[in-house]
């Protein structure tokens, strides 16, 4: 059983319990959860998981803060760490004072500010540029239990994907660096005999062939170490199986044919799922060209005219 459904469990189990018999004063204020940090929090877990800060625990989201609020928080990280220690298996890892911690009581302006920068959670403007994508996925991931008022999950529903004109800002910079080298540089590096830029140029392709993929499925790209996971999400096997190719083979011989046609599906992929959203006409299928197509497209006029990789 993957870890999100231990944790539901155990908050059903225990934690709901817990709330409803000595808290119920604050239950209408706060939001229950798994989201954040780690694999469980994106169904990635398996048993090599379970190494390292992986346990049946949940969190508590607080709003505000005042002195009788600080009080309620730590009597109730307090009778959290109360609940038992061990749930189907897994243990209940020690949690620090509240906003401390992955798990437990923490507040909901901590929460928001580590992963986004802004204690309402309510980004504006360039504040969508400078976050990490892979925050921005933490901030959203999981799933919540239990929302007494519904702001919590508001917020992350207003966080759930970039604005239409930033993902086309992010999308068209993307666009032209996977050009540039999946149908560009790579080859010529092979003509060159430099089999180390053919590489570097082949894992640039994939790299942001991968960035396009999650923008136009409109989803944020998690850490690296689950990206291809979360990719066989969003986009069919075939897809998927070129880009490991593309990154995982050698360049000589005729692997390097095989290695270009990869690359070429993986573009035809793009472009044609580019032109199911209408955002590029039919025909052309240079990435580069394509880039600048939908950068156009960009309604903000101060955006669209900022330079086409400002984004990326």
């Amino acid at each position: 059983m993957k870890g999100l459904e231990i944790c539901r469990r155990f908050y059903e189990e225990y934690g709901a319990p817990m709330i409803d018999e000595n808290f119920p004063e604050i239950k209408g204020k706060i939001a229950v959860g798994l989201f954040g940090g780690g694999s469980e929090c994106y169904g990635f877990d398996d048993e090599i998981s379970r190494d390292h800060d992986f346990d049946a625990g949940f969190c508590i989201m607080l709003p505000d803060e005042n002195e009788a609020d600080r009080r309620t928080a730590f009597l109730l990280e307090r009778a959290y760490s109360k609940l038992p220690d061990t749930f189907m298996g897994l243990k209940k890892s020690k949690v620090n004072p509240a906003g401390g911690s992955r798990r437990g009581v923490i507040r909901t302006a901590d929460f928001f500010t580590e992963k986004v920068g802004r204690a309402d959670g309510l980004l504006s403007g360039d504040e969508w540029f400078s976050v990490p994508e892979s925050f921005l996925a933490e901030a959203v991931n999981g799933e919540v239990f239990f929302d007494g008022s519904g702001v919590f999950t508001q917020t992350r529903e207003y966080l759930s994907s970039y604005p239409e004109s930033v993902r086309l800002k992010k999308l068209a910079g993307n666009l032209l660096l996977a050009g540039q080298a999946g149908q560009y540089n790579y080859e010529r590096c092979v003509k060159r005999g430099d089999t180390a830029a053919a590489q570097l140029s082949a894992i640039e392709f994939a790299d942001r062939a991968v960035n396009c993929l999650f923008l136009l499925a409109r989803r944020y790209r998690p850490y690296y170490k689950w990206a291809f996971r979360a990719l066989a999400e969003i986009v069919p096997p075939e897809v998927s199986d070129n880009i490991e190719f593309i990154i995982s083979s050698p360049n000589d011989g005729a692997v390097v044919s095989r290695k270009k046609g990869a690359a070429n599906a993986v573009c035809l992929y793009i472009t044609e799922e580019l032109e199911r959203q209408k955002l590029v006409s039919a025909g052309e299928k240079e990435l580069e060209r394509l880039a600048h197509e939908v950068n156009g497209k960009i309604t903000d006029a101060v955006l669209r005219n900022r330079h086409v990789l400002s984004a990326v």
